[in-house]
């Protein structure tokens, strides 16, 4: 079974090719950075859940730890797994 967020993913990429259509190629280029967005606060929630720290997080995003503690933790406190 192929997961639909693939799939759906997949057909926007394919969207931005404009094939003159300049307009289309446009709004599903923003619907594919909403969804990827998306995606991303997903699994960083899940990867702090499992228990990875924000240095092993922002490493596979290839941002800083800063970055990725700001974007998703915030000012929240965390409950750390025991």
């Amino acid at each position: 079974m192929v997961d639909e967020e693939v799939v759906s993913m997949s057909a926007l990429a394919l969207a931005t090719d404009d094939d003159g259509d300049l307009y289309r190629a446009l709004d599903a280029l923003v619907r594919l950075r909403r969804e990827a967005d998306r995606r991303e606060a997903v699994l960083v929630r899940r990867a702090r859940a499992q228990g990875l720290t924000w240095a092993e997080i922002a490493t596979l995003l290839g941002v800083s730890k800063q970055a990725v503690h700001k974007k998703y933790g915030g000012s929240r406190i965390e409950k750390r797994p025991a």
